[in-house]
């Protein structure tokens, strides 16, 4: 079993120096499989996937201290040993503002050496830069909306008993899509915001059910890594579906969305990358 990670005995959620000058010491790891034993989750994993993190504010200063801007993409590997804490993730950015580069093949060297360190695996790291922003695409995950349906709602805790499919019946194959997950930071318990698209072939989920398992994650304190595993292994054993995967797109905070996706199967291509609208 893996030692919990406690936010009391850890630096984050506590008044913070925003430091300007290189600083990848400022990154917080946490291992991953503290939560996925709390899930049941050891050994070979279940599912493979990626977490997409899009970072609107990196600047650094080049070797004549003028400002240069970009966004960057990291995408890591959902068998990486750790996630990154998002606000320690922000303050690392925020340390190269005022730092002198020699280009930007220097910047994603120094993204990819620190973010791989911190992550515990080798990550990707893409820039954007400024002459390209317009060309960032953008759009809505596609699936049936879950949300068109009038349901009552009294729990806000995620309760797995609410998803039932119908096993006994031909397989069918849906992708459903949510705009209403909302769970909170483990560390502060400010909201996170996502929209979750959901595909699977299997007996046919019980939208209604799915959809106020998914509500049941308002009041819900967990980073957004470990809540959309947390809905993959819930959806697998209570619908026992053949394929399945569940991507989640989180609306941004300090200039940082992440963006989690998890599948057993493969679809030929990672998941768009394309920003929502709430993005």
């Amino acid at each position: 079993m893996t030692t919990p990670f406690k936010p009391d005995g850890s630096p984050l959620g506590k008044p913070t120096a925003y430091e300007a000058h290189y600083d990848p010491s400022l990154l917080f790891s946490i291992p991953r499989q503290y939560k996925r034993d709390e899930i049941g989750l050891s050994g070979t994993l279940p599912f493979f996937g990626v977490d997409i993190w899009n970072a609107y504010e990196i600047s650094w200063l080049n070797m004549r201290g003028k400002p240069q801007v970009a966004m960057a993409r990291v995408t890591v590997p959902a068998d990486s040993p750790n996630i990154v804490e998002s606000k320690s993730f922000k303050l690392y950015l925020n340390s190269l503002n005022q730092t002198k580069l020699g280009g930007t093949e220097a910047l994603l060297e120094l993204l990819r050496e620190d973010l791989s360190s911190g992550f515990g695996a080798p990550v990707q790291v893409t820039l954007t830069l400024p002459e390209n922003f317009a060309r960032v695409p953008m759009g809505e995950l596609n699936g049936l909306l879950l949300d068109r349906l009038d349901i009552e709602v009294h729990e806000y805790s995620p309760d797995p008993t609410l998803l039932r499919a119908a096993r006994d019946e031909p397989v069918v194959e849906e992708t459903l899509v949510s705009h209403l997950l909302k769970s909170n930071c483990l560390v502060t318990g400010q909201p996170d915001w996502a929209s979750v698209q959901i595909q699977y072939v299997g007996g046919a989920i019980d939208q209604a059910g799915l959809l106020q398992y998914l509500i049941g994650f308002r009041e819900h304190n967990e980073f957004h890594e470990q809540c959309v595993e947390r809905i993959f292994m819930d959806i697998m054993r209570q619908c026992k579906p053949q394929k399945l995967a569940v991507y989640a797109r989180y609306t941004r905070r300090g200039g940082l969305d992440i963006n989690p996706w998890r599948s057993n199967f493969s679809t030929g291509t990672a998941p768009s990358n394309a920003r929502n609208a709430r993005q």
